[in-house]
């Protein structure tokens, strides 16, 4: 019988977290990286590209997402694509910042003798530039993609694979995400403890059947929740 979230936090040996809009604000740099694009070509709307990336047509951060854009508003040209691209990309890139307390707070956890892990459906490339990028990545024990797992998420394949490379069982780990469908979902269905970055979730709405033990406002939360000292 699973022990109640109020003892069971107390156990926690590894966590795994989620990366985009979870230990960064990566949709805010995408959204400006879409803007930047729309400025670069003259014409279109900077949400519109957004969704595009949104229509599973591509993946998520497939560039065939800017090519059919364009060609939707009849400005295609080779060149123009490639310099879209590159836009795209550096502006993405740049803006990507941890999100306030997240490396102290990884900091802690990782001191305090907790195994991390992270557990994205980015691309391995992506993940780990992004990672590289905010100084993060040397926090990680392991870092699970798609690419790496067979699955993307709310399938538990990455979950199922981070957790053994930490060699933690399910009971004795948190999973920690801003998507209630993706993260907190295949996280309960293993036994795990399951944190809800909430200031992360951009979504227009969030399933209510689906619960989460902890909802975060700040990822710093996290050392009160395992009683770990913060700093």
């Amino acid at each position: 019988m699973q022990a109640p979230y109020g003892t069971r936090h107390k156990t926690v040996e590894a966590v795994l977290c989620d990366m985009d809009n979870t230990l960064f604000d990566f949709v805010g740099a995408k959204r400006e990286a879409c803007r930047c694009v729309v400025d670069c070509i003259g014409t279109g709307d900077p949400e519109a590209l957004f969704s595009q990336f949104l229509r599973g047509v591509h993946g998520f951060e497939d560039y065939e997402n800017i090519r059919d854009y364009l060609v939707d508003l009849g400005v295609y040209e080779e060149r123009t694509f490639e310099v879209c691209c590159r836009t795209y990309e550096d502006v993405k890139l740049g803006l990507v910042e941890p999100y306030p307390r997240v490396e102290e707070t990884l900091r802690c956890l990782r001191d305090a003798g907790i195994s991390l892990a992270v557990v994205t459906d980015a691309e391995s490339f992506h993940a780990r530039r992004r990672l590289e990028k905010t100084g993060l990545i040397d926090y990680f024990e392991t870092v699970v993609t798609p690419d790496i797992s067979g699955r993307r998420k709310p399938e538990p394949d990455s979950l199922v694979y981070a957790l053994r490379r930490l060699d933690a069982a399910p009971a004795r780990a948190m999973m920690v995400g801003d998507s209630l469908v993706r993260d907190i979902a295949p996280g309960r269905r293993l036994g795990m403890v399951t944190a809800f970055a909430a200031y992360g979730d951009w979504r227009d709405s969030s399933p209510a059947e689906i619960e989460a033990d902890i909802v975060l406002a700040e990822f710093a939360e996290l050392t009160a929740h395992l009683n770990i000292p913060g700093r």
